[in-house]
C-alpha cells in the first residue's frame, strides 16, 4: 500500500470504524442527544463519567460499549433488544472519556487506550459488581477486548458485535469496493471538510449512514430516532493515534471465559471476516452471522438479537 492509499485508509478507518453516531457536532462539540437523559455522573480518574442503568433481576449486569473513538453511546438506544434483556438484569450504557454527557477533556489531557480502560474499570468498581458480562460494538470491541485481556475475572461473558481487529490496522471495510459511487462523492467533499465546513461534514456523515445499514426502512427510522447527535474529533485522534501501538490477537488467544462473536452478514464497515477471524482465535468462541443486517444488528434485527443473547448469557 502506498503512503498516499494509507493515509486515506487511517482516515477513513478512524472514522468509518466508530459505529454509528450520527450527526458531527460542530468544532466537535457535544450536541443535545435525542435520548432524555436518565443517568447520572461519577468522579472517574481524569473526570466526571456519565452512565445509565436500565432493567432489574439478578442475573449477571451486562455494559456496553460503544462504537467510536469520538461517538457517545446514544445510537444504542436505537434498539429494543436491551429491553428484552433487561427484564433479568441490570444494562448499562456510559459515555467514554471526554464524550457525550462525560466531562469534556481538559486542555493537554491525554485520551489513550490505557485511560480508556481505567474508566472503564472505574465504572465497574463503582457501581460494586464483581463480574459482568461486557459487549463491545465496533471501537467499543476492542476497548472490550483490552479489558477483558487486561481484568479477565472480571469477565463474565464477552460479545463483540462488528469489532475492529484485535490488530486496529487489520480491520477490513469494503465501502469502495460495494460503494463505488458513494465513496466516490464523499472524496469529492474532502477538500471541504479539510477546512471546517459543517455542511460538507454533514453530506459526508448522511454518504457514510447510508452504506452501514442492510435495510433503508431502518436507516432512515434510525436517523429520525437519534437527532442530532456528538463527535468529538479530538478524542477520535487521540485515542487512535494510541491504538497502532497494540497487537490483542496473542491476548485473546488465552481467553477462557465464555465468547460470542457476532457480525451483520452485510456488514461494509468491518468486514465479517474479521469476525470470523477473532471467533477462530478466541477458544471455544461462538460466531453468529444475523443475515438482514449490517454494522448494527442490534438495530436492524432486534428481536433475533435479543434471543441470540438471551440463549449464550443462560450458560
Amino acid at each position: 500500500m502506498n503512503h498516499t492509499r494509507r493515509v486515506r485508509v487511517v482516515r477513513r478507518l478512524a472514522f468509518a470504524v466508530s459505529a454509528m453516531a450520527v450527526f458531527l457536532a460542530s468544532g466537535g462539540t457535544p450536541a443535545a442527544p435525542a435520548q432524555e437523559e436518565k443517568g447520572q455522573l461519577f468522579d472517574g480518574p481524569g473526570g466526571k463519567l456519565y452512565y445509565e442503568m436500565m432493567g432489574s433481576g439478578r442475573e449477571t449486569p451486562l455494559v456496553l460499549v460503544n462504537g467510536g473513538p469520538g461517538f457517545d453511546h446514544t445510537y444504542l438506544h436505537t434498539s429494543t433488544a436491551w429491553d428484552a434483556l433487561a427484564k433479568n438484569r441490570r444494562i448499562i450504557f456510559y459515555d467514554q472519556r471526554g464524550n457525550g454527557r462525560s466531562a469534556p477533556l481538559k486542555p493537554g489531557q491525554s485520551c489513550t487506550l490505557r485511560d480508556q480502560l481505567d474508566d472503564l474499570e472505574a465504572l465497574r468498581a463503582h457501581l460494586g459488581f464483581e463480574k459482568v458480562d461486557m459487549l463491545g460494538s465496533s471501537w467499543g470491541g476492542f476497548l472490550s477486548m483490552a479489558y477483558a485481556a487486561r481484568h479477565p475475572e472480571r469477565i463474565s461473558h464477552l460479545i463483540l458485535v462488528d469489532s475492529a481487529a484485535p490488530k486496529w490496522s487489520d480491520t477490513l471495510f469494503l465501502f469502495d469496493q460495494v460503494f463505488p459511487e458513494t465513496t466516490e462523492r464523499e472524496a469529492a467533499g474532502a477538500f471541504a471538510r479539510e477546512f471546517g465546513d459543517k455542511a460538507a461534514d454533514d453530506a459526508q456523515i448522511r454518504e457514510y449512514l447510508s452504506m452501514i445499514f442492510y435495510s433503508p426502512e431502518k436507516r432512515e427510522a434510525f436517523l429520525a430516532q437519534i437527532g442530532p447527535g456528538a463527535y468529538n474529533k479530538e478524542v477520535n485522534q487521540k485515542v487512535t493515534a494510541d491504538l497502532a501501538r497494540f497487537d490483542l490477537n496473542p491476548e485473546i488467544r488465552k481467553f477462557r471465559f465464555p465468547a460470542l462473536v457476532i457480525t451483520g452478514r452485510y456488514d461494509m464497515n468491518v468486514a465479517p471476516l474479521v469476525a470470523y477471524r477473532i471467533h477462530k482465535n478466541i477458544p471455544g468462541s461462538r460466531f453468529v452471522a444475523f443475515e438482514r443486517s449490517s454494522h448494527l444488528p442490534f438495530t436492524e434485527e432486534p428481536e433475533a438479537f435479543a434471543r441470540t443473547l438471551e440463549e449464550f448469557l443462560a450458560k
